[in-house]
């Protein structure tokens, strides 16, 4: 144990200065800014936009909506419940967001899509957040790309989203720079409902804890969707990879950003190591995999087991959260609850629906941290068995 200990102390040490100051800086903004494109970097770092243009590789989509047969009815009054194509990557944000079957109103769409949105916003202010979808459109070049993490420094590091450094506050100085990059997009957010702009659900590292997220949704009488059957106001959790990866219970992230599994180090034909921007599955980089053997004789076949027992689990409950969707509208249909009992049914549901929505989207299925996966998981089925019962269903 103090041998593992120790290596980890080593490890986090070698990453703090592979990844420079600890501290995230956070763009200028209303300064008249012009993005720097991709292409044009290919001079400077060769090896890096060559791994860059690599992300045209993940070119399959899978449909989530065939994949998990039960969010057609536990997403039913929104879109994801009838179009939830599996992301692609930052390579096709842009095609991906606007050849969708759930069609946007608003360029707020675009906010983790291409640095084209984020540079406007940081020049001309939240108002951009509410203009017209097609509008932005026209305006957009590139996808997800250098800006969105480097602002147009070169191989520095800088948050270009402002609303991440907003949501941390005092402890936005205490994020690791590679790990605060990839927050900038894989995060829980909202729309503010009168500006439109993104924002996200707490103000604090300890505030990301999902228990504190729903309360801060139920604070604000936040609703994203109402289902149309059962009357029930639900929120429709998004990406929650930072939440989860920094929450209570993670193993590694004290020691490790999200760059470091993630990005693999790459040494070019002249002996020079870079960073590759070719993001993938640790467990698909044989680099990656190689530096987590010291703790991980079997990297693979540890995280699948993980991710088997969360995936079968996600599917389970799930499976019970459509029995209650259904359950509670054919109860709905025939008059048979109280106002009261029906108001308690709506919240278990809401509830459940929430704790179970955090783990169903997030992408690493338990692997960023299976303590906080299961105790989600543990929550939405004790909802979920709690309002069948009230509703005389057999959990």
């Amino acid at each position: 144990m103090k041998k593992i200990v120790a290596m980890g102390l080593l490890i986090a040490t070698l990453c703090i200065l592979c990844t420079g100051a600890l501290a995230a800086t956070v763009t200028e903004t209303g300064t008249g800014i012009t993005v720097v494109k991709a292409a044009d970097w290919a001079e400077t770092y060769p090896d890096v936009y060559a791994s860059y243009l690599k992300n045209e590789e993940n070119a399959e989509a899978l449909d989530h909506v065939e994949e998990y047969p039960m969010i057609a009815t536990v997403y039913e009054g929104m879109a994801f419940n009838k179009y939830y194509m599996s992301a692609r990557g930052h390579y096709y944000t842009v095609q991906d967001v606007t050849n969708t079957g759930r069609p946007h109103a608003l360029a707020n769409c675009f906010a983790c899509k291409t640095p084209d949105f984020t540079a406007k916003v940081n020049n001309e202010g939240v108002g951009v957040y509410a203009i017209p979808f097609e509008d932005m459109a026209a305006e957009v070049t590139e996808s997800v790309s250098c800006y969105n993490c480097h602002a147009n420094e070169g191989e520095a590091l800088v948050v270009t989203h402002t609303y991440l450094a907003d949501a941390m506050g005092e402890d936005f100085a205490n994020l690791n720079p590679a790990t605060a990059a990839c927050a900038q997009c894989h995060v829980e957010y909202y729309f503010d409902p009168t500006t439109k702009e993104v924002k996200l659900p707490y103000t604090s590292l300890a505030a990301m804890h999902p228990d504190q997220v729903l309360a801060y949704y139920e604070e604000m009488g936040f609703t994203d969707y109402t289902n149309p059957r059962t009357g029930v106001q639900q929120i429709k959790v998004q990406h929650t990879e930072f939440e989860t990866y920094m929450g209570a219970g993670s193993v590694h992230a004290s020691m490790f950003s999200c760059a470091d599994c993630h990005m693999a180090k790459e040494t070019n034909a002249a002996g020079e190591t870079y960073a590759s921007h070719y993001w993938v599955s640790p467990l698909d980089s044989e680099t990656i995999t190689a530096s987590c053997s010291g703790c991980h004789a079997d990297l693979k076949g540890f995280v699948e087991g993980i991710q088997a027992e969360a995936e079968a689990r996600t599917i389970a409950i799930g499976t019970k959260l459509e029995t209650l969707t259904n359950a509670l509208a054919d109860a709905v249909t025939a008059g048979t609850l109280s106002e009261e009992d029906l108001a308690t049914v709506r919240s278990l549901n809401r509830q459940g629906q929430f704790y179970w929505d955090f783990v169903f989207v997030e992408n690493s299925e338990g692997a960023h941290n299976s303590k906080l996966t299961h105790e989600c998981l543990d929550k939405a089925e004790k909802l979920i068995d709690e309002a069948l019962t009230k509703l005389g269903v057999e959990a």
